[in-house]
């Protein structure tokens, strides 16, 4: 009588995902990478110091304060699933244009913000990426 691999498999991977739900914070966020609810905040150039106006003005409702996320609201930008390896640059500019359907975080689905221009988006990464790279993502 054979024996089926694949039952053995399939309960590690239900365990580590019904592990993984038990640990995740009840805000939809996943623990931070550096333990810190606000991240490192450097000192700005001048187009990402523009780029924080503009993310005040637009983002911060959901995306909180520096890009950390919002309980509830939005995931944190200073993560390493916004590493620009992983989010490019133009990735930022489809979402604020068209939205984002929901794919790494329990938060729903982000939808297009009006009245945001491309340059602003470009400002706005400026000072999303000058956070990254002080909080160690690059």
């Amino acid at each position: 009588m054979k024996t089926n691999r694949l039952v053995p498999g399939a309960m590690v991977v239900l365990l580590a995902a019904v592990a993984g739900w038990a640990l995740w914070p009840d805000d939809g966020r996943p623990p931070a990478d550096n333990g810190r609810a606000v991240p490192v905040l450097p000192e700005l150039s001048a187009a990402a110091a523009t780029g924080e106006k503009l993310f005040e003005k637009n983002c911060i409702a959901c995306h909180g304060h520096a890009a950390a996320g919002s309980a509830g609201h939005g995931p944190p930008l200073v993560h390493r699933l916004y590493e620009p390896s992983h989010h490019s640059d133009a990735s930022f500019q489809f979402a604020v244009r068209n939205g984002v359907r929901a794919h790494h975080w329990r938060f729903g689905d982000m939808p297009p913000v009006a009245g945001v221009s491309e340059s602003d988006v470009a400002l706005m990464t400026a000072y999303i990426r000058e956070l990254q790279r002080a909080n160690g993502i690059r």
